[in-house]
């Protein structure tokens, strides 16, 4: 089984920065790629960046130039820095990974909790 668990989610005022991890732990063979995903009240669950195995990342457009996706491939570890917050950046925060498990060749994907991010003065 595998487990995604996240954390560093919280209430910053507009202009501030907050710094997402996201722990896969559980039977891992490999993690292909990384992604958040963010879904605020009434919206549907979007992209918000990801990262590949070999380290190639992209953002959505609304993102570009103020958050950075990075890994801790040793720690099965994925981090969203997130600076200049607006607050149209409110939103549930969810990690996702495409992995492999042991003695498996398909990719599965897997899920974290969600994580609250508020964005207020």
């Amino acid at each position: 089984q595998v487990q995604l668990v996240e954390s560093g989610g919280g209430l910053v005022q507009p202009g501030g920065s907050l710094r997402l991890s996201c722990a896969a732990s559980g039977r891992i063979g490999s993690i292909n790629v990384m992604n958040w995903y963010r879904q605020a009240p009434g919206k549907q669950r979007e992209l918000v960046a990801g990262i590949t195995s070999g380290g190639s990342t992209n953002y959505a457009e609304a993102v570009k130039g103020r958050f950075t996706i990075s890994r801790d491939n040793a720690k099965n570890t994925m981090y969203l820095q997130m600076n200049s917050l607006k607050p149209e950046d409110t939103a549930v925060y969810y990690c996702n990974f495409g992995l492999v498990v042991p003695f498996n060749v398909a990719i599965s994907y897997y899920w974290g909790q969600g994580t609250q991010v508020t964005v207020s003065s």
